[in-house]
């Protein structure tokens, strides 16, 4: 090939450990946030948003949560991504 793939989209899930999850509130149903979805964009950054269950139970709603201002989420995230390139560098190619 001579020319690199062109890569449209790199996302990976991420759950978020119990001593950093939060609950935040939308269209009036608390939810516990417990996972991540981490972007790579185009530009090298970092991109996440964080979604959950509702408090009170059932499926509720897809909605994304922005991620607080926390350098433990932060360190997280970072974490994540790095850990992620490792998986990927060492794939084993389609089974």
């Amino acid at each position: 090939m001579s020319s690199d793939p062109e890569v449209s989209a790199l996302a990976i899930n991420v759950t978020i450990p119990q001593a950093l999850r939060w609950t935040d509130t939308r269209r009036g149903e608390t939810f516990t946030l417990t996972t991540l979805t981490i972007r790579l964009l185009p530009d090298g950054h970092l991109a996440a948003k964080a979604y959950g269950r509702p408090i009170g139970g059932g499926r509720g709603t897809y909605v994304s949560f922005p991620v607080p201002d926390d350098p433990e989420l932060a360190d997280l995230i970072a974490d994540a991504a790095r850990h992620a390139g490792t998986l990927w560098a060492a794939h084993r190619g389609l089974g």
